[in-house]
């Protein structure tokens, strides 16, 4: 009997069995786990992160994996954010059909996005961005009711929005910014009346600003930035009480700013630079906008005066008029807001009276304030010494190409962590300060351009931290401080057009940082030309002209491989020309004019492809004119004229 009960249980113990097997040790549900194992496969790279993906423990406690509580071993989240993540998303994702979040975003993931995405019904939560998926947004994604954030931003996403994403109606955010996405942005975008934030900036968008975005009253954020929209901005996004930030710039936007727009008193960042707006700013501009903390309208066509009523925006933190046709002066009153950055360059405000520059006395209240860009405008006369009681915390100023006057204020040294300095093309006369040389941080110094006499002061050697400096066209006599060779950082040095003299110091050779231009031209330096220069490999330009340099060219030029312009001309070089030149094979232009060279022009010059300018008139060269030069196809122009050469001017590769 007992052998007769085994026989009639031992379907009911096979069947049991099997639902063991099929479970595995420690879990339930095999969709589940085949679809993540499925997403693990399509990974070329296995991360660390995905360390604990084996099948040893419950997929229920795998790093990133969130499952239910109600429905059990159902995977309800996967986040796998800023793991290293690298290769395709599998289809077998689809096959997680109670997944309400999926985060892959900050990985190195490529590919097409799925269709499958779209068998995630109960989806909201979509974040793929900053990885380097291509191909079009799936339509499938129309096919998720209940997603309410969209996250794409950064990859390689082409072609339209898809119109089956219109059945999304409980987005909240859609964030599209930074792809390659075309076409009009769709006017149905204006029926998500949940949307909170849309971010389409940084693609390739056409045509104009639906005005049915207008209907979006809890819209608080709309970027479409850096596009190519054209025509007017709508004036039904001045009904949208809820918006904070509207970031329209870098497009072909015409027309006026909307009043409506201006007298929204929830907008707290306004950005419309780089477009082609045009019309004047209200005279009571600031008097709608409460909250506004960041007004950006550079690069337009504004014109008019800046209006005093902007000081009524009591939260402004930054203005950016620049790049506009505005005219007046600049208004007081604006000195009374809180401003962290004021940016009026390239305008035509002016200023002709000590009354004009109060402006500046005013702005020594914004204790804050870290940049105040002035230059390409018409203002003259004197700073006012007020200027120096500007914000300890200044990093930027910038009143160049005017036509100010006066002393540079000695104490501008007060500006202990300004990181630049530009004064250029104005009339300052006097001396450099000797006190610049405390402004430790400082990396551009631009005084180009002016009247300044007296010597450069050795303080300057002070600045470490520089990149750029500029003295040339001015009336600077005396020697080059040794102390610019502390400078290791510099990129640019322009000395030209002074009355500098002496032998250059050698450490000047000694800046490895030096990769744009030295220009030391149209000095009195004498002296020979160290065999230290060859130390300057990084330099691309090199202006010596016009000095009483002597002696002979060092062999060491050779070294500066990364020279494309050499100019030694109008000296008093002698000597060969040395051979080692030849093997400067980035050269493009060579001038060794108006010295006293003699010799033979080298044969190796032909191994110089890239040189398209070669002169040497006006020297003591001898000998046949090499007949290989014909073979310097590149070579369009040379002058070898004033010499004492003998036989025929190449006929052709010049």
């Amino acid at each position: 009997m007992f052998t007769a009960l085994k026989l009639l249980l031992l379907p009911y113990l096979l069947l049991l069995a099997s639902a063991s097997c099929t479970q595995g040790l420690p879990f339930s549900n095999n969709t589940d786990l085949d679809a993540l194992l499925g997403f693990k496969a399509g990974l070329s790279h296995q991360s660390d992160a995905l360390a604990s993906w084996n099948t040893t423990t419950s997929y229920c406690q795998w790093s990133g994996v969130i499952c239910s509580h109600r429905h059990k071993q159902r995977v309800l989240a996967l986040n796998l954010t800023s793991t290293g993540l690298h290769g395709y998303i599998s289809a077998s994702i689809g096959n997680l059909t109670y997944l309400r979040s999926l985060d892959l975003s900050c990985n190195q993931l490529y590919g097409e996005i799925p269709l499958t995405i779209g068998w995630l019904s109960k989806l909201s939560y979509l974040d793929l961005s900053n990885n380097s998926f291509q191909g079009e947004i799936p339509r499938t994604i129309g096919q998720l009711p209940q997603l309410s954030y969209l996250y794409l931003s950064n990859n390689s996403l082409q072609g339209e929005i898809t119109d089956e994403l219109r059945n999304c109606t409980n987005l909240a955010s859609i964030k599209l910014d930074l792809n390659s996405l075309n076409g009009k942005i769709p006017d149905w975008f204006g029926g998500f009346l949940k949307l909170n934030s849309i971010s389409v900036g940084k693609n390739i968008f056409t045509g104009i600003i639906p005005q049915s975005l207008g209907n979006l009253s809890a819209l608080s954020e709309l970027f479409l930035n850096e596009n190519h929209l054209t025509g007017p901005i709508p004036e039904a996004l001045g009904k949208i009480s809820s918006l904070e930030r509207l970031a329209l710039q870098v497009n072909h936007l015409s027309g006026t700013i909307p009043r409506t727009l201006l007298n929204l008193s929830s907008l707290i960042h306004i950005g419309l630079q780089e477009n082609e707006l045009h019309g004047r700013l209200p005279s009571d501009l600031g008097n709608g906008l409460p909250k506004i903390q960041y007004f950006i309208v550079a690069l337009n066509h504004f014109t008019g005066s800046i209006p005093p009523s902007i000081a009524n925006a009591t939260n402004m933190r930054s203005i950016d008029l620049s790049s506009n046709n505005f005219t007046g002066i600049i208004p007081p009153e604006i000195g009374m807001l809180c401003l962290k950055y004021l940016m009026l360059q390239r305008n035509q405000l002016k200023a002709t009276s000590v009354k004009d520059w109060r402006f500046i006395t005013f702005l020594t209240n914004c204790t804050r304030l870290r940049a105040v860009t002035i230059q390409n405008n018409r203002l003259g006369g004197a700073l006012p010494n007020s200027i120096t009681n500007l914000s300890a915390q200044l990093e930027l100023l910038d009143i160049g190409f005017n036509k100010i006057s006066g002393k540079i204020p000695d104490g501008i040294n007060n500006f202990l962590k300004l990181i630049k300095l530009g004064l250029s093309n104005n009339r300052f006369s006097g001396p450099i300060p000797d006190s610049i040389g405390r402004l430790e941080t400082l990396q551009y110094l631009t005084l180009e351009n002016n009247l300044l006499s007296g010597i450069i002061p050795s303080s300057l050697g002070n600045l470490t931290q520089l990149q750029q400096l500029s003295l040339d066209n001015n009336s600077l006599e005396g020697p080059l401080p040794a102390s610019i060779g502390n400078l290791q950082q510099l990129i640019i040095a322009t000395f030209s057009n002074n009355k500098l003299r002496d032998q250059l110091p050698g450490d000047i050779f000694n800046l490895p940082s030096l990769s744009y231009i030295l220009d030391l031209s149209r000095n009195h330096f004498s002296g020979s030309l160290p065999s230290a220069v060859g130390g300057l490999t990084k330099l691309t330009y090199l202006y010596m002209y016009s000095n009483n340099f002597s002696g002979l060219l060092p062999n060491s030029l050779s070294n500066c491989q990364s020279l494309m312009e050499l100019h030694l001309d109008d000296n008093f070089f002698n000597g060969t020309i040395p051979v080692s030149v030849s093997k400067m094979r980035g050269l493009v232009l060579l001038n060794l004019t108006k010295n006293s060279l003699l010799g033979a022009i080298p044969q190796d010059l032909r191994l110089m492809d890239g040189l398209k300018e070669l002169y040497l008139s006006h020297n003591n060269l001898s000998a046949q004119i090499p007949e290989n030069m014909e073979n310097m196809t590149s070579l369009y122009w040379l002058d070898i004229s004033f010499n004492n050469l003998d036989g025929q001017v190449p006929a052709h590769g010049v």
